[in-house]
């Protein structure tokens, strides 16, 4: 390998680690600020929270690779066009094209592992994170109580608080408890001036201290039926203890991995094709259904229908065809007619729903399908952009190289965003929602490309001063004569 080109896959790697760590970290911080309420105040341990945010970066790697192949693109070549280097790359007989090559060659190294990252790692990694997010989600409260707001998450009691404790969490007032798990079905009220909640040593029970309160306790009836003098005891107290039983949230309970698994992005090639198959095998079952279904509401009443060969011409009806029925049958007519156009409705309606969810998980598959190719060459794409770009504005650092690929990349995000949202909504067909930003800035790459080849200054703000300065005395010129 000649020196230059090592030196030149040396100034890529550099900025392209550092971007790419950056652009993961930044979008895990997004993570954190969308599920922040999911996660804080529910007693998690770090390491499941850890493992949350390993899951949530494996895919974020869809955005942050493309995202920062762009951005170390242009300011590797950047960089050397603002020192000069490539002018003295040029002047030792190599070109632009030719100084390319190693890095192509390292970014389809690239773009193959990240296709094989999105077929096998990915969806493994989908499936982890989508299951343990829905167990994040749904776990019940522990320790969060919110001030005026009924909890219901302790199973068999109801508790409210007005406000908590400056401070400490554990000092409750104004305190509110419904207890149901009493077995003759009539709950006891507590109500307690203030309270402190503290937790056993082997942590299955929570005990809450109340002072100043009473309890009101109403027996049930014995024969069932409402008895006006049946006793209600009322008992005041100056300090008691209420323990609820508190192992269930000692531990969060995780959900079986295999009830997420027929979700579109936790399926690799293979089994997205053969998911698009059963599901293609199922729509037409229900459209063969749903068209017998139908075929019994238009049927024709003919007991001679098939059994005669005696052609009969057809009969026209002029006008509306009530005034063939006997005025006296017509209202029966009618109602006959709403009936089965009714039932016809129910049974479209039923078998509508079904044929809907199908078709729309037959467009995902077909997306998800895609997403395999788009991330790779999405890679590749971006890099003759980026390349070209920075070879033509000749500015390294963090500064406009960074502006400009945060400009291209939201143009292409936003393009493959809608494009995908329509492809999913039935709008667009699914194999050409997920390629047309690639379709779109494939011309672009390639106009960057030829314009980086032959030196031109597209970027360069002084050529554009004096071609406006020339025109300028041009137009002076003419006015003097």
């Amino acid at each position: 390998m000649k020196k230059i080109h090592l030196l030149l896959i040396k100034a890529f790697l550099r900025p392209f680690a550092v971007t790419f760590f950056i652009v993961m970290f930044i979008l895990l911080m997004f993570f954190l600020f969308k599920y922040v309420d999911d996660l804080i105040g529910k007693g998690f341990e770090w390491y499941v929270i850890a493992e949350l945010m390993m899951y949530a970066s494996a895919s974020n790697v869809a955005m942050a690779l493309p995202l920062a192949i762009l951005l170390s693109s242009i300011m590797t070549f950047g960089n050397l066009g603002e020192n000069y280097e490539l002018v003295a790359i040029k002047s030792a007989g190599v070109s632009l094209r030719k100084a390319m090559q190693p890095l192509l060659v390292l970014i389809v190294g690239l773009a193959v592992a990240s296709f094989f990252f999105s077929d096998y790692m990915l969806p493994k990694a989908n499936l982890k994170y989508g299951s343990l997010l829905w167990d994040v989600r749904n776990k019940k409260l522990s320790f969060l109580i919110k001030p005026g707001v009924f909890n219901n998450s302790i199973p068999g009691y109801s508790m409210r608080v007005e406000r908590k404790g400056e401070g400490a969490i554990d000092s409750l007032y104004g305190i509110m408890i419904y207890d149901h798990s009493s077995s003759n079905g009539v709950p006891q009220i507590i109500m307690a001036e203030k309270g402190k909640m503290s937790k056993t040593s082997d942590g299955n029970y929570m005990v809450l201290n109340l002072m100043n309160g009473v309890r009101y306790q109403e027996a049930a009836s014995n024969n069932g039926s409402y008895n006006p003098r049946q006793t209600l005891t009322r008992m005041r107290f100056k300090q008691t203890e209420v323990k609820f039983d508190f192992s269930s949230f000692k531990d969060m309970t995780r959900t079986q991995e295999e009830n997420f698994k027929n979700n579109a992005p936790m399926l690799n090639r293979k089994e997205l094709l053969h998911r698009r198959d059963s599901l293609s095998k199922g729509l037409d079952s229900v459209t063969k259904a749903l068209q017998k279904s139908a075929q019994y509401y238009f049927k024709q009443s003919s007991y001679v229908k098939g059994y005669t060969k005696i052609k009969t011409p057809p009969k026209v009806i002029k006008g509306s065809i009530l005034n063939i029925i006997p005025k006296d049958q017509q209202s029966q007519a009618l109602q006959s007619a709403y009936d089965q156009v009714d039932a016809l409705k129910q049974t479209v309606g039923a078998q509508l729903t079904e044929y809907e969810f199908r078709t729309k998980e037959i467009q995902r598959a077909l997306i998800e399908y895609q997403r395999k190719y788009t991330l790779a060459v999405s890679c590749l794409l971006l890099f003759f952009i980026g390349a070209p770009l920075g070879a033509i504005i000749r500015k390294g650092g963090l500064g406009l190289p960074v502006v400009i690929a945060v400009i291209f990349f939201l143009f292409y995000h936003i393009i493959s965003t809608v494009a995908e949202k329509s492809a999913k909504e039935g709008s667009l067909d699914p194999v050409f929602g997920m390629w047309m930003a690639v379709i779109i800035l494939t011309p672009i790459g390639v106009f960057l490309t030829y314009k980086a080849t032959v030196d031109s200054a597209l970027f360069d703000v002084d050529y554009y001063k004096q071609l406006a300065l020339g025109l300028f005395k041009k137009k002076k010129k003419k006015e003097a004569q």
